[in-house]
């Protein structure tokens, strides 16, 4: 039988809630899947069929030893999904400066390299922004992410400090949209779109993720933006397994604020048959 390990880190050892049914859809399929830690360093990778990288939900505060278990699977030659360049390409969000250069509509960047909190200032005052967002290019979660008004007092400039000795420093005009409509996130299995959400802050809050008390739920979208966030993801270099689309709409277009290729809960409870298409493109991938 087919082994894949579904990949996930130590806070969530029997996978995410999302992932879970993935294990009885690929069973169905005949295919064995099992959650394997990222980090464990006794597990024999290159003993499975496929790796297929889920809930690493904590890549981005490990990012060396993560990359290194990237390498360790390239260099065992295992079929990994979405494929190591890919998530490397992916886990430094100046991506977003990449798909802007290849026509993807984006929420405008700048960045601040990593020990110069003082460029943030300026890039903020020649940008003439008023409320911005401050976060690491490597990041994930919401984690030290931060809306700040400029003029900046000693209290943001403190944070802005702290994120710039993590990474280089993305920043970005606040999104009215997202307080106002929410983000909408897209979901492609295999260069196709299965199901979208609609992600809320919290009363108070402007991040939308779950973890700072978001909310998520299904939504109906309609074909043109579908066909926005499709061209978004066909920027890619590469056809990934499954992928996010995460945006806001602003006069009718699709304004890309992530794409999300690594690790993203993608929502399969949102669509019924959904969690089978994973695991048939899975199969089609393995080529069983």
């Amino acid at each position: 039988m087919l082994r894949v390990a579904l990949a996930t880190y130590e806070s969530a050892p029997e996978l995410a809630p999302d992932d879970k049914p993935l294990v009885q859809a690929l069973a169905r399929i005949g295919i064995h899947a099992e959650p394997a830690v990222w980090s464990d360093a006794s597990i024999p990778w290159e003993l499975f069929s496929a790796i297929v990288i889920r809930s690493c939900w904590d890549y981005h505060l490990r990012v060396a030893e993560f990359f290194s278990w990237l390498d360790r699977l390239e260099t065992s030659d295992v079929r990994v999904w979405n494929p190591p360049p890919l998530v490397r390409w992916n886990a430094d969000k100046r991506y977003l400066l990449d798909l802007a250069r290849r026509g993807v509509p984006t929420i405008p960047t700048m960045i601040a390299l990593r020990g110069r909190p003082r460029d943030v200032e300026a890039i903020v005052q020649a940008e003439g922004w008023r409320r911005v967002v401050v976060k690491p290019a490597i990041s994930a979660s919401g984690y030290e992410t931060h809306s700040l008004t400029s003029p900046f007092d000693d209290a943001a400039r403190d944070t802005i400090a702290r994120v710039a000795e993590l990474s280089h420093v993305l920043v970005q005009p606040f999104v009215e949209e997202i307080a106002r409509d929410g983000e909408l996130s897209f979901t492609f299995i295999d260069g196709r779109f299965s199901h979208a959400a609609l992600k809320r802050a919290r009363s108070g809050e402007f991040r939308v993720q779950t973890e700072h008390g978001g909310s998520v739920e299904h939504t109906a979208v309609g074909s043109d933006l579908i066909e926005q966030a499709a061209r978004a993801l066909g920027a890619v270099d590469e056809l990934p397994l499954y992928a996010r689309v995460d945006g806001v709409v602003r006069d009718g277009a699709l304004l890309l604020m992530e794409l999300e290729l690594i690790e993203p809960n993608v929502f399969l409870s949102a669509r019924t048959g959904a969690v089978d298409d994973l695991a048939e493109a899975i199969r089609t991938r393995l080529g069983a």
